[in-house]
């Protein structure tokens, strides 16, 4: 019997083979498993034809194929490969470590070493096992109701203790181009040991099974499978397939797992140095033009986000419209009759404010009224049974089809050319189900490799355009996923824009989204009153502002709070890509009363304090390592606040907030 044990960044990580060479996962976690009887596949592979050797029901478990053998392993300092085979397949296991985070990111790859095809139903990524569960957090996830994390017992889940032959198990599923429609990726598992905090990076189709073996439990972590969402691959001989990758995180309590997922995240998110001072944005969407551009309308709320100090200002949809703008998308022609004298007037006007101009597109989806539909041949799109796929009025481009990429580059690089376009809004409005039979062994084999194409397309716009900026956005946070967030530097996070909603959402996203990528937009209507637009505001200042709503109408004290939070916001913002989201006081959940997210940097800590009830005083459990707590914005701020042993109270009136600096 063979041990092999390593240990990277506070993550063991064991095997153990027999004397036959067969492999077992025999650890992976924060604690080293004492159990040599909890032993498991590293990769778990089913394929067509083979017998599965459980009681498994439903569960990803047993496969013939996952009995592989040892044949190598290579070790460097921030990368463990396992690689294993039988007589059909090669499988290696890939283990990935970060300096300074305790977290192991993973996915694997099989390689058909037969001479015949092998039909491939699902592949595994990433997987623990032998851990006990006291709580798992899942993390509801909908259009304007982001981040709606819940609590559960394993037995809430169906998951009753350990049973020989168990059919049982907690999988969490997503079939569709929308990544996030129903779950976020990602969800919690606490112990007596802490937490387990992962994410699987698909920004597609993908699964996480919670299930229980005799002795012991597992989490398995994948991509798309042939049982949940239409995947299968056949494998040619000497073709090698490549998961997608997932991550765990391993910390003692809540905040420090999320602190630990955030510094891994930032290994992996898209950075550009257009977008590194994390510049403010104001788009003339929510609670504004609403997709009704026009030269009028537009001249005096760029006037307005100028006086603001926005650095950006973009121009979403309607632009092209003549009337209806949503099932006409797709040909990206200016519409002249909403700009007399042309577009480029609006742009222009954009840059004498010492503004970027910024545009709306959704590329992957043409209208079922686009005046240019003819153009394209049916293998431009998503098929199913022969028929192109539609949903809400859109048909799906299928970016392995060169015809679209250029069609769609040369949109791109026109709107460069002719305005200036400095940032890119990309939206994306629909959800295309388990994906296309073109050219595919599969529907979800054809989603999985549209989206590689896809982001193919998006790196090759910023090798052509090294200063340009896009934001992903899909109805607000429906394609929430570190996929994509590794070709984006900026994600909208909702498309909410109530203020008891979207400060929950807003606090929440600290466990989805690092602070500098997570958009949260300031919608105040004209009737907000001056404590409304000061919680809108503290809402967005340790994150990134997306200003909107009709604070262009503000000549009063409201139009002040804006301006001073946006002054604030650009003196903080270069700690921002340094500072770790906390919760004091846990994660709220909408119908909450008040909303408390923290901020923790290396010598202060920034707390924001909202009030959604009647006016009274907010207890914060903080220990004894601060020195002294100030209020920073607003500057106008008449509540109360005190710092002692028990923490920090913050007297606040009905439906207002505050920022607090916190000095260690």
């Amino acid at each position: 019997m063979t041990n092999l044990e390593f240990f990277k960044n506070g993550v063991h990580l064991s095997f153990l083979t027999d004397d036959n060479g067969l492999i077992r996962q025999s650890s992976l976690g924060a604690k080293k498993t004492d159990n040599p009887d909890v032993l498991f596949v590293p990769t778990e592979v089913f394929a067509s034809g083979e017998n599965i050797a459980a009681h498994h029901g439903s569960k990803h478990l047993g496969s013939v194929l996952s009995r592989l053998f040892y044949e190598s392993h290579t070790e460097t300092e921030n990368e463990i490969s396992v690689t294993m085979k039988n007589d059909k397949l090669r499988v290696t296991q890939h283990y990935l470590f970060f300096n300074g985070v305790s977290a192991v990111r993973g996915f694997s790859e099989v390689t058909n070493i037969s001479d015949e095809p092998v039909g491939l139903e699902y592949v595994s990524s990433l997987s623990v096992y032998g851990f006990s569960m006291d709580k798992i957090f899942l993390c509801p996830n909908s259009w304007a109701q982001e981040l709606s994390w819940q609590e559960f017992s394993p037995e809430q889940l169906g998951l009753n203790g350990f049973r020989n032959q168990t059919t049982s198990r907690a999988v969490i599923s997503n079939t569709g181009t929308w990544s996030s429609k129903e779950y976020m990726p990602m969800g919690m598992i606490k112990n007596s040991d802490g937490f387990m905090f992962w994410q699987i990076e698909s920004s597609a189709s993908w699964n996480f099974e919670i299930s229980e073996a005799p002795d012991f439990n597992y989490l398995r972590l994948s991509g798309p499978s042939e049982q949940e969402n239409m995947w299968y691959k056949s494998l040619a001989p000497g073709e090698t397939f490549k998961t997608v990758t997932a991550a765990i995180c391993f910390a003692p309590d809540f905040d420090g797992a999320v602190f630990a997922m955030t510094k891994y995240r930032r290994n992996i998110a898209y950075k550009t140095p257009a977008d590194s001072l994390l510049p403010v944005i104001f788009n003339d969407y929510m609670n504004c033009l609403y997709a009704n551009p026009t030269t009028e309308k537009e001249f005096p709320v760029i006037d307005a986000a100028s006086r603001y100090g926005a650095d950006i200002f973009c121009m979403d949809a309607g632009w092209y419209a003549n009337g209806s703008w949503w099932d006409t998308v797709g040909e990206w022609k200016v519409f002249p009759d909403r700009f007399p004298g042309g577009m480029k007037k609006v742009f222009d006007r954009i840059k004498e404010k010492n503004m970027k101009p910024g545009i709306w597109l959704e590329p992957e989806v043409m209208g079922v009224n686009c005046p240019i539909l003819d153009r394209f041949t049916d293998d431009c799109f998503f098929m199913r049974h022969g028929k192109k796929v539609i949903d809400n009025g859109r048909y799906q481009f299928d970016f392995r089809n060169k015809k679209v990429t250029d069609f769609l580059t040369g949109v791109v690089d026109s709107l460069i050319e002719n305005y200036g376009i400095e940032f890119f809004k990309f939206d994306y409005n629909i959800d295309a189900g388990s994906g296309t039979e073109v050219d595919s062994d599969s529907c979800g084999d054809g989603l999985m490799r549209h989206r590689e194409a896809y982001f193919a397309w998006i790196d090759s716009l910023y090798e052509k355009h090294p200063g340009l900026i896009i934001e992903n956005c899909a109805s607000g946070g429906l394609r929430m996923d570190y996929s994509s967030l590794a070709h984006f530097p900026l994600q909208s996070v909702t498309d909410a824009s109530s203020l008891p909603v979207t400060a929950v959402i807003a606090s929440a996203s600290g466990t989805a989204v690092i602070p500098e990528q997570a958009e949260v937009w300031i919608a105040p209507k004209a009737d907000s009153t001056e404590d409304e637009v000061a919680f809108f505001m503290a809402n967005s200042l340790f994150r990134r502002p997306v200003l909107s709503g009709e604070t262009y109408l503000f000549t009063d004290k409201r139009a002040e709070l804006v301006k001073e939070a946006v002054s604030l916001y650009k003196s903080l913002r270069s700690e921002i890509p340094s500072l770790v989201p906390f919760y004091p006081a846990g994660v709220p959940h909408f119908g909450d009363k008040t909303v408390v997210s923290g901020f923790s940097g290396e010598t202060r800590d920034y707390v924001t304090v909202g009030n959604l009830s009647a006016a009274g005083a907010i207890k914060i459990p903080l220990g004894e390592k601060y020195k002294s707590a100030e209020c920073i914005y607003p500057s106008s701020f008449e509540g109360n606040i005190e710092l002692n042993s028990d923490g920090l109270t913050v007297q606040l009136r009905e439906n207002s907030a505050a920022v607090i600096k916190l000095t260690k």
